[in-house]
């Protein structure tokens, strides 16, 4: 039986970006049990009550004022866009006294910029967190004491959880969602709001990079069969010759269009269809590790492990359990 919703508070400071703002609601007001009732109850507030600017050229009139961050179980504090906001890193006084009426742990959730403010509360301090690659520098220099990551999509310390840029936050609020319920509820979360279900957070930011010209050196069209045969033996000398290149060239090109070499990517896709087969099938383990690739379940188990930290039936049996 499903108690009452889990009650989540958005806090808009001034300057909020306006996308960070609304992914809360959508993510956690689709997370829903199988007859449909809600397990979120989402809430966006302000320092006041009153109005902020946003991101895009317009203002934000939320319904509550301070009070509900006394109420929330989960706070979640969007970024705060560059051009509005971050010549400065600290709180308003007005903004300082709202947030400390957070009660004593309540779970605290950054979404890009909002690590700024969250780290100015002290709760990053000695802790690993991340925020938008672009902000890095600044950061550092405002926060010395926290323990950041500038590589990751998002980083759950328990408790205080962080994102990176924009559609990190995404990737974020269904990680919630699948640690509060399971992968079956933040699958459908993700189907209601037409979006991958599943980033992991270690997977690296899209850090601006120089590119080639497509035309020219695209490697989509073989990632994309390579997807479509992981089952299959590939290796580089396949996937080049399937692009006529020699290796040297496909190797350099494909780093420059994914950020990573292209045995790093098959591993990270054949880990991917191995964790979709492990949550969504009663297969073997022998036969998730043939289909996904791997060729055997030892070199499965190996590649799981360094991925999540689990083995393949522990995988299966916590992403599998029936939601709480």
């Amino acid at each position: 039986m499903v108690g009452r919703p889990h009650r989540i508070a958005v806090f808009a400071l001034d300057g909020v970006a306006s996308f960070d703002l609304g992914v809360p609601g959508q993510v956690f007001g689709a997370a829903r049990t199988e007859t449909g009732a809600p397990l979120y109850e989402v809430r966006t507030c302000t320092a006041d009550g009153g109005p902020v600017r946003a991101s895009g050229g317009f203002r934000v009139q939320p319904d509550h004022g301070p009070r509900i961050l006394t109420w929330a179980d989960t706070v979640i504090i969007p970024g705060i866009h560059g051009d509005l906001r971050l010549g400065s890193a600290e709180l308003a006084p007005i903004e300082a006294a709202a947030l400390a009426r957070v009660r004593p742990g309540t779970r605290m959730v950054s979404i890009c910029t909002g690590a700024f403010a969250l780290a100015s509360t002290g709760r990053l301090d000695g802790r690993p967190a991340t925020t938008h690659w672009g902000y890095v520098d600044l950061f550092r220099s405002c926060f010395p004491r926290v323990r950041l990551d500038p590589d990751v999509l998002f980083v759950d310390d328990g408790d205080v959880l962080t994102s990176a840029g924009v559609a990190a936050g995404l990737d974020l609020c269904l990680h919630i969602v699948r640690r509060d319920h399971g992968t079956e509820v933040a699958n459908r979360a993700a189907r209601r709001c037409v979006v991958p279900p599943w980033r992991d957070g270690g997977q690296a930011q899209f850090i601006e990079r120089p590119l080639p010209a497509a035309a020219r050196s695209s490697t989509g069209a073989v990632r994309a069969w390579a997807l479509r045969h992981l089952h299959e033996p590939l290796d580089l000398a396949v996937l080049a010759a399937r692009a006529h290149m020699s290796t040297r060239t496909f190797t350099r090109r494909f780093r420059q269009e994914t950020g990573m070499s292209p045995s790093q990517w098959l591993t990270a896709q054949r880990v991917e269809n191995a964790r979709l087969l492990l949550e969504t099938t009663d297969v073997s383990v022998n036969e998730v590790a043939r289909r996904a690739g791997f060729g055997t379940a030892v070199s499965l188990r190996q590649h799981l492990h360094a991925a999540v930290g689990v083995a393949p039936l522990v995988y299966r049996r916590t992403f599998r359990r029936p939601a709480a």
